[in-house]
């Protein structure tokens, strides 16, 4: 599926690729904040998924003039933005636990009065979310929040069609569970 903004953006790295600031502003204008709410999902960090669209935009600029077209430049954006999100993620599982650190990990289970107040579907639905393995989270996040398709997925992530279908089917499944137990009759809308 082409959206008319595909052929723009296409057209804004063209500009971009030839040094021009206004095209850039336009691009950051436009992806920003979904290339921002996409790290904060994958990161659980606002203050490093900010900081992660601010170094995508960059290598951006720097790469533009290397956009080959053959994914959507949404597409591209994504798995640059990924490939520092998840450079990132393996540098903190290396990274020693001191106390300093350890307290500033949240607990992740919710006190009977955050549960009450979550009585929204879309709440529910991503507290829900949160719960999904790493895999499962992204390729959700992917199809659903940013309407990819198996095949842009699977560009983007690296992985066969195959595997993002698996992936989906289970975490669509595993969703299903969650949600029942978080007394929700529908995963899906």
């Amino acid at each position: 599926m082409t959206r008319p903004g595909d052929k723009q953006d296409t057209e804004l790295i063209k500009r971009i690729a030839a040094g021009d600031r206004s095209a850039f502003q336009v691009l950051f204008a436009r992806h920003n904040l979904a290339l921002y709410r996409y790290l904060n999902r994958m990161l659980r960090n606002p203050a490093v998924a900010e900081e992660h669209v601010n170094e995508t935009f960059i290598e951006i600029w720097r790469a533009a003039g290397k956009f080959e077209n053959r994914s959507k430049v949404s597409s591209w954006m994504i798995g640059i933005a990924r490939n520092k999100a998840l450079s990132t993620m393996r540098k903190r599982a290396d990274m020693p636990l001191d106390d300093d650190y350890a307290r500033q990990i949240e607990d992740a289970a919710d006190t009977p009065e955050q549960m009450a107040l979550k009585t929204s579907k879309a709440d529910a639905i991503k507290a829900c979310l949160q719960k999904l393995s790493v895999d499962h989270r992204e390729i959700v996040d992917l199809v659903y929040y940013h309407e990819m398709s198996i095949k842009q997925v699977s560009d983007t992530v690296g992985i066969p069609e195959n595997t993002v279908k698996t992936r989906m089917f289970h975490a669509r499944k595993q969703l299903s569970d969650l949600m029942k137990s978080a007394g929700v009759d529908r995963g899906w809308p």
